[in-house]
């Protein structure tokens, strides 16, 4: 039998309508795959006997007819999406060993087109990170190596527990989060598929958040097709989520035709930043001669305010966090340190409950919002943000949609820049703008550095528009070729 943890969603899907495995020996081949890889840390919670037992539902539905389209398929979660009867901490303290009572309307969506669930993946904590190095569990390790260095390499963040997992062959699938670049740059780093749809396309609630304007679901996957797949049952309405947006869900996958003739796909000149690696020059250049090639016209475009995304994201995030993250008290639920009153009680919890990065972010943001310094800092940031958004507008009067790099370099060291916070920062240079605007964007693996890791480029769609996203993404993998893979020095 084929190693059953090599198949795309599409395969898998086939394969199992075809008979040629069950369920149960899908999702068995990827649970011994994942108790097998403790060394790259992506799972917190491993749920074999959860697993199983859908797989084994599963089997019956696919055996009487009544299969859903993610019928017996394995995904990883994200530990930000709250799971009923599953331990869920957003990789915090904070939040101790709280297990939800209900479940998220994106994993609730999943479990009802049949999918399987592996385990919780690990995140920077909160979700804050560009690293997955803050994470109460300690770094994701990416299964990716620099060709004749053996120092472990970060997965990118927040979603690195996501990406490595994917990468890894771990899970099919994975769910994700992207509040300023949190799929895309993780796919980027480690060879998958990320897409982060427009805000309001999936719901947020039973998420836990970190900026609320900015926060959206997504899928990591293997494939531009799986990414369809997946965002077809994890996107729809939610009366729960009052920015849930109330259109209908397209067929995703049915728009991946491979024609992209008279497609008109932007180049923003601002994305030129200085000190861009050649590489990463030459790997943009490259994915704009495969769509030119493929019958798209490349128009230049402007995008004046892109310098100022992310100071103002820099903002706008711990700002929302400040306020997001108030009420992890030690009162409610999660953590508690007692103290000698209740304000006592409030200090040691929320001291010995957050981590280092989130700190940071929560005095950002409490400082930005503060008397004297809110209309100097976070009314201004809101009004570059609307800029921003007007930027892109006028852009896409004259183009379907962009094309750049998703990051300035291929991963990084762990440990290299935990000590440099803005260093971290610069690697959403080219992610922020795509979330302060509420658009569609996708990172897909298009080469390899000289040191043999993977390189990303991004697309970025007009809002509701993932169709034409999809679509030119489908073309410009199948352009690139990447077939390369991590080798599997993590595996037990």
């Amino acid at each position: 039998m084929t190693d059953l943890t090599k198949l795309t969603i599409a395969d898998a899907r086939k394969g199992l309508a075809a008979g040629e495995f069950t369920a149960v020996e899908l999702t068995q081949a990827h649970v011994n795959a994942a108790e097998a890889a403790s060394k790259l840390n992506s799972y917190v919670t491993l749920t074999p006997e959860k697993a199983l037992a859908m797989a084994k539902h599963s089997d019956e539905k696919l055996s009487n007819g009544t299969a859903g389209p993610l019928e017996g398929i394995p995904l990883g979660i994200k530990d930000l999406f709250c799971t009923e009867g599953v331990r869920t901490t957003a990789c915090s303290n904070i939040l101790d060993d709280f297990t939800p009572t209900y479940e998220s309307t994106v994993t609730a969506q999943l479990w009802r087109d049949g999918a399987v669930m592996i385990g919780k993946l690990n995140n920077d904590e909160f979700a804050m990170g560009s690293s997955n190095e803050t994470s109460r569990f300690g770094p994701v390790i990416n299964p990716w190596k620099a060709s004749g260095d053996e120092a472990d390499l970060v997965p990118g963040g927040s979603s690195g527990g996501s990406s490595a997992a994917v990468a890894a062959h771990l899970a099919l699938g994975a769910t994700a989060t992207d509040t300023g670049g949190s799929i895309r740059q993780p796919a980027a780093f480690t060879g998958t598929v990320g897409l982060k749809p427009t805000y309001g396309r999936c719901s947020r609630w039973g998420i836990v958040a970190f900026a609320s304007s900015l926060d959206q679901a997504g899928p990591i996957t293997r494939s531009v097709r799986d990414a369809a797949i997946m965002l077809g049952s994890m996107a729809g309405h939610d009366v729960k989520d009052t920015t849930s947006v109330d259109i209908a869900v397209p067929d995703y996958e049915a728009a991946l035709t491979g024609d992209i003739r008279g497609l008109k796909v932007g180049i923003p000149k601002e994305y030129r930043v200085d000190g861009m690696p050649a590489e990463i020059e030459k790997l943009w250049t490259d994915g704009i001669d495969w769509l030119k090639s493929a019958g798209a016209e490349i128009v230049d475009v402007s995008l004046p305010h892109t310098k100022y995304a992310l100071p103002a994201y820099y903002i706008v995030a711990p700002a929302e966090a400040s306020s997001n993250l108030a009420r992890y008290d030690g009162v409610r639920y999660g953590l508690r340190v007692p103290g000698k009153d209740i304000t006592d009680m409030y200090e040691k919890t929320r001291a010995a409950g957050f981590g280092d990065e989130v700190r940071r972010r929560i005095l950002i943001g409490t400082y930005v919002l503060s008397a004297g310094y809110y209309d100097a800092y976070y009314i201004k940031a809101q009004k570059i943000r609307t800029l921003i958004a007007q930027d892109f507008a006028e852009a896409y009067k004259k183009v379907d949609v962009l094309l750049t790099p998703t990051a300035p370099s291929p991963a990084f060291a762990v440990g290299a820049k935990t000590d440099d916070p803005l260093s971290m920062y610069l690697n959403d240079v080219f992610t922020v703008p795509v979330n302060l605007a509420g658009l569609p964007g996708i990172s897909l693996p298009a080469g390899l550095s000289a040191e043999g890791l993977p390189l990303g480029l991004q697309l970025i769609g007009r809002t509701f528009d993932e169709e034409t996203l999809l679509r030119a993404a489908g073309v410009l993998e199948e352009a690139a070729g990447f077939t390369a893979e991590p080798s599997t020095w993590w595996r037990a």
